[in-house]
């Protein structure tokens, strides 16, 4: 299926989802933080079938987040290294993580909890700001069509806001 027919609004949720929406891709991309880069060492941790781990690891390099490099210089064994575009889903991983210890395990039932290296406190909870600083809520926030938005993007956009103003006048 065409992302444009799953997504009309043609946004990054959904070609981001494309490569990252199941499973194994954020599990595999959380290893690769932890320090893992060799194949046998995703399979082992994740016990993830070779084909499986074959395909993803694939599409993981292919879209930019890993990089597939040699162990050492004409080596024939490589490892996976997560890039500057993978090491910036850190903040995707980190509040995925945090919503479902509070939403599927609940309050001092977290399986994970991320440190602060230095204090050894854990990290704040993953909120979205403004940029002078303030808290944001959903209602605080309103998405307009940005210079890459087509045609049938910026229609939809239009009536969102719309929606927007009448929900206001209420």
């Amino acid at each position: 299926m065409k992302l444009e027919k799953f997504d009309p609004l043609n946004g990054s949720i959904a070609h981001v989802l494309d490569f990252l929406g199941e499973g194994w891709s954020m599990l595999i991309i959380r290893e690769a933080f932890f320090g893992i880069r060799r194949f046998e060492e995703f399979q082992t941790h994740l016990g993830i079938a070779r084909n499986i781990l074959t395909t993803r690891l694939k599409r993981l390099c292919d879209n930019g987040i890993l990089e597939r490099v040699p162990i050492k210089e004409g080596a024939k064994r490589h490892e996976y290294l997560l890039t500057t575009k993978g090491k910036e889903l850190m903040p995707l991983l980190i509040t995925l993580t945090q919503w479902g210890d509070k939403w599927v395990y609940g309050q001092s039932k977290e399986p994970i909890i991320f440190l602060d290296r230095d204090s050894g406190e854990p990290i704040s909870p993953i909120l979205v700001h403004a940029k002078d600083g303030r808290k944001l809520r959903p209602r605080d926030i309103m998405p307009t069509a940005g210079p890459g938005a087509n045609k049938k993007a910026i229609e939809r956009l239009q009536e969102i806001a719309e929606l927007a103003r009448r929900m206001e006048e209420k």
